[in-house]
């Protein structure tokens, strides 16, 4: 097993970055197929933020009630389990890659154990599959750094976890079917959930019926969360939005109001309600900042988010790299099986069966129409105050960046970074990226490009070879 820099180690014929679905499934798809496979991941158990688990020391009687298509996660932990056993597969937990050197092959720089406390670790392949996932987009409001307002992500987090909701009436707010989904998994726990807020009208599916006929599955996901929201009187509110949230010490109750077409709040439309938590969430952001710092093309998504551009057989514009699942948009748990399976195919030379190209090609084009669906209107920023906070790990407020926009010419994001610390905080931007650009203006998003993937000690930095002729 890889752990040191310095050591000689194995190489793989393909290292599968991220255990969640895409990468559970291409990790055990490439290895029953007979190549000798590694799987690295940040976490100490398999299944990435979607199968998310209580902590062991909890002695949770039934996680499977708290997950949806917990019985494909039971199948891939099978398959995962047997692969090892039989020597395979190495799973390679608690492994976060930093970066990654592509030369004759690839070689992945990881830190080890929790928080990197282990050292580090240097993982060859002659092929990488980026399975990453995505991670939260944020729009902020007034209000929205009180304690008890949280993404809707993390409220799922916070249950999944540790078996605890943020708090006994929570509304859920935002865009993407993630609310509904977040609010289900509430109201299941035994919150009340007084409304799911949702910024957009949901007329953008009317655009796709033929791509809606081709996903019963997902009808009937979506038909299932709304039937349990409704046993529990949880309204929904479509084309509004919570414009800011009210409280001293934690959040005592939020403003919403209805939005036009574009995102803009309606004068005179605003209510009150009650409420110690707010769960909100504005779609998906895939998580591809190993892929673009080696150069790996790119393209806008129905979201105004930026993924990997892939083939028909899932391979990135860098040779030896594929990507599956969110990486190359948020689709959802089915598709990034779907695409895992299907790389570990196409890498390992295997043919595809038409069955699985036929149910990809389906996700993939419902995967499109959610994201069209609610994309964020350009109105959005009406509902800021000069005072609001866009970067919360540095306090940058709305009025800062449009200084910097306004008085001192910055254009784009990485100007008003640099005149603000706009995104230099901890999260690097994961936060407030998405706002700091919008407000910053500039035209097309652009990918997230970071030198390190992840956190990594200087010393580790030091320790990477730089004379090594191979890369």
């Amino acid at each position: 097993m890889p752990t040191s820099p310095s050591e000689p180690q194995e190489s793989f014929d393909l290292a599968v970055i991220g255990a969640g679905p895409a990468g559970l499934a291409a990790a055990v798809t490439a290895a029953e197929l007979g190549l000798r496979c590694a799987l690295l991941d940040a976490g100490p158990r398999p299944g990435g933020q979607y199968y998310r688990h209580p902590a062991p020391g909890l002695k949770a009687a039934h996680p499977e009630k708290l997950h949806h298509g917990w019985g494909i996660f039971t199948g891939l932990s099978a398959r995962l389990k047997r692969q090892t056993d039989l020597g395979r597969l190495t799973y390679l937990t608690e492994h976060q890659v930093w970066t990654a050197e592509t030369g004759e092959g690839w070689r992945l720089h990881a830190t080890t154990g929790p928080g990197g406390s282990g050292g580090t670790a240097v993982v060859p392949a002659a092929a990488v599959l980026l399975a990453t996932g995505a991670y939260e987009r944020q729009l902020p409001f007034p209000g929205w750094t009180l304690p008890g307002v949280v993404t809707a992500g993390g409220a799922q987090a916070m249950l999944k976890a540790g078996l605890v909701l943020p708090g006994k009436r929570i509304v859920v707010a935002g865009s993407g079917p993630l609310l509904l989904a977040a609010a289900s998994s509430l109201v299941s726990a035994g919150a009340s959930v007084p409304a799911v807020v949702e910024a957009t009208d949901y007329l953008g599916y009317a655009r796709g019926v033929t791509t809606l006929a081709a996903n019963p599955a997902k009808l009937v996901e979506g038909a299932e969360h709304g039937a349990k929201l409704l046993r529990h009187g949880v309204r929904l509110r479509r084309s509004s939005a919570v414009v800011q949230a009210h409280g001293t010490d934690r959040v005592t109750g939020v403003t919403i109001a209805k939005l036009d077409r574009q995102w803009r709040p309606v004068p005179g439309t605003e209510r009150y309600l009650a409420c110690d938590a707010v769960a909100i969430g504005h779609g998906l952001v895939p998580q591809i900042e190993l892929a673009t710092e080696l150069g790996a093309e790119t393209v806008e998504l129905g979201d105004g988010t930026v993924g990997l551009r892939v083939d028909a057989e899932l391979r990135t514009s860098l040779p030896g790299l594929w990507a599956a699942g969110e990486t190359c948009g948020v689709g959802g748990a089915d598709l990034a099986v779907a695409e895992g399976e299907l790389a570990a195919r196409v890498i390992a030379g295997r043919e595809v069966p038409g069955g699985l190209r036929a149910r990809q090609r389906r996700r993939r084009a419902f995967a499109g129409l959610m994201a069209a669906a609610h994309r964020p209107g350009p109105g959005w920023p009406e509902w800021l105050t000069p005072e609001t906070d866009v970067c919360r790990c540095e306090e940058v407020s709305v009025a800062k960046i449009r200084e910097a926009v306004d008085d001192l010419g910055a254009g784009d994001a990485r100007t008003v970074k640099l005149l603000t610390r706009a995104g230099m905080g901890w999260c690097q931007g994961r936060m407030c990226g998405a706002a700091v650009a919008c407000l910053a203006g500039g035209g097309a998003p652009r990918a997230d490009s970071r030198p390190l993937a992840g956190p990594v000690r200087l010393g580790d930095l030091a320790a990477v070879p730089a004379d090594d002729p191979t890369y």
